[in-house]
Order: C-alpha cells, then sequence, then structure tokens
C-alpha cells in the first residue's frame, strides 16, 4: 500500500483549477506527469518517490477529475484545451523547461505537448519548453487515426468510444457511473489491464461516485477529432495528410498484452519521431506504470540518463 500523496490546488491562467502532486527538488529538471481514463495522479503511484529524490516530479489530477474543475460540456475538453492546461500548470508552478510523460489519455495529450512545445513547435509561445517526451501505452495520433481505418484488430479494440459517444448512454452515466459505462461499453469483456490492489480499488470508487466527474471523463472522448468507423464501415486508407515530426529524444513504453492498442501502433513511428527509443514490456496489460513499475522505472531511468 502506497499511501496518499500531498496535493496542493493550483489555478490556471486557463480558468481550470487542478489539484497537484509537486515533489522533489524545486531546482531539479522538471517531469510532469499525466495520468489517462480512469484514473488519476496515483497511476503514477510508483513512480513519483522513485524520481522524486533527483528530479521535481509534477502530477496533477487532470481537468474533469477527481477534485479538479468539471466543466460539464464536451467543448471543454478538446485536445487543444487539455494541452494548454499543462503549460499553463508550468507556468503557475514556476517551471520553464520540462520532460512530459503521460499514459493512456495522459499519453495522448502528451503527444500534443511534445509537438506544441520541441523546439520550432506548433505552438510558437511554447517553443523549446518540452526538452523529451516518455509515452506509455498511447498510440502516435497519426498512426492511431490510420489504424482506425484500415486494420480490423485495431477497430474492432476501439468500438468502446462509440459507446462512450452515445448519447444513448448517458442514463446508465447517470444512474451507474463510470463503472455502469465501463460495464456496458465492454459488454461483460473485461479491458486488458491488471488488478489494483483492494485500497485503490476503493480509491477509484470513491472518485467514481461524483457524478459530474463521470461526466466530464466521457466528455474527453466526445470532444476527441479521433475517427472511430462502426465495424461493418469499409476499410482503406485515410486520405494523405502531412503530420508534424516530433524531434526530440522520445521514449516509448509499450506493454504488450494491451488487448484494447495491439503492438501495430508501434509500425512506422520511425518515421514520425526522429529521435525515439521503444521499450517493449511482455506479459503485461494496458496500465504499464502500476502493473510493471520496475520496468517502467528502469526503462525512464535510463532514457532519463542519456538524453
Amino acid at each position: 500500500m502506497i499511501d496518499d500523496f500531498e496535493q496542493q490546488r493550483v489555478t490556471l491562467s486557463t480558468g481550470i483549477e487542478l489539484d497537484v502532486v509537486d515533489i522533489g527538488p524545486r531546482d531539479a529538471p522538471t517531469l510532469i506527469f499525466l495520468h489517462g481514463f480512469p484514473e488519476s495522479h496515483r497511476t503514477w503511484r510508483y513512480q513519483l518517490p522513485y524520481f522524486s529524490d533527483r528530479y521535481r516530479c509534477i502530477a496533477p489530477d487532470q481537468r474533469g477529475y477527481r477534485g479538479s474543475s468539471k466543466p460539464q460540456d464536451a467543448k471543454s475538453y478538446t485536445p487543444d484545451k487539455l494541452i494548454a492546461d499543462i503549460f499553463a500548470l508550468a507556468d503557475a508552478l514556476g517551471v520553464g523547461e520540462f520532460t512530459i510523460v503521460g499514459h493512456d489519455w495522459g499519453g495522448a495529450i502528451a503527444w500534443g505537448v511534445a509537438l506544441g512545445g520541441q523546439p520550432h513547435g506548433l505552438h510558437p509561445a511554447w517553443s523549446g519548453r518540452v526538452t523529451r517526451a516518455v509515452i506509455a501505452n498511447a498510440p502516435h495520433p497519426a498512426i492511431f487515426q490510420r489504424l482506425l481505418h484500415t486494420n480490423a484488430q485495431q477497430r474492432a479494440a476501439s468500438q468502446y468510444i462509440r459507446t462512450f459517444r452515445d448519447p444513448a448512454s448517458d442514463p446508465i452515466i447517470a444512474e451507474h457511473g463510470i463503472a455502469g459505462i465501463l460495464a456496458h461499453a465492454f459488454a461483460g469483456r473485461v479491458p486488458s489491464g491488471g488488478i489494483q490492489p483492494p485500497d485503490e480499488i476503493a480509491r477509484l470508487l470513491k472518485d467514481w461516485e461524483d457524478r459530474d466527474s463521470c461526466r466530464a471523463m466521457i466528455n474527453w472522448y466526445r470532444a476527441s477529432p479521433t475517427d472511430v468507423p462502426p465495424m461493418d464501415a469499409p476499410y482503406a486508407e485515410p486520405p494523405a495528410a502531412p503530420f508534424p515530426k516530433l524531434h526530440i529524444p522520445t521514449l516509448v513504453i509499450w506493454a504488450l498484452d494491451d488487448v484494447a492498442l495491439p503492438r501495430c501502433n508501434l509500425d512506422g513511428i520511425e518515421a514520425l519521431v526522429s529521435d525515439v527509443t521503444i521499450v517493449e514490456v511482455p506479459d503485461c496489460g494496458h496500465f504499464v506504470p502500476w502493473e510493471a513499475p520496475d520496468a517502467v522505472n528502469l526503462a525512464l531511468n535510463e532514457f532519463l540518463a542519456v538524453n
């Protein structure tokens, strides 16, 4: 059992307030950790103590999660707003340059943070602030979108997103919360991943009692521009579209037993990320930061030591 982390309330220039873990030396290089669905900063409970002796480790509960601000309209969760929150958080905490670390949805936002904040990045105000990126089981957006149109395995694995987006799911969310919509979306199938220990399950169930938070978490999916075709849609290469290349050192950690995100999400990544290190973790499901913490810590430690 890992005790609770102390959090502080941070007000952002985006108008959002986040509950944030901020530990480690203030003058050390900064790592910003982004959790995914349907978790919290505790996704990183094995990484924060491990790295905070030599790095400043910042881990927010992102917009819509736990005690952080949770606007109820889907348009408040478009990726541009979620990415802007991270730079606003760095500003609020006096952080200039940082390494972005993300898992699942946090990894999706980390891709955007890295592309916007690398030297000569997509957003001039943020350019040069992101020095490294670490992504755990979160597909590159260009690869993921292509696979949804061309790969039956990935399309089938992603049908739950269509269920999350369906307004017909709203009564289930209202009555049963996140646990109910998960059961409905996966129709009796258990999503890939290990079993949380009882104390962590208790924390999650408590978090999921808040229906405003449940709706906000689902809004991440509803606001996403990712197109998930139905299973009976034709398979065809999507129209060619240029995608900006990521040039900063990037570590991609991929657990190989993730049935929602098969390994094919790594195919072709070198063409999109010029300085990429890939570490595959066998016998591990989707939630690699806490399912295989030793492997994640080792990979991250080795990456940081040479980049």
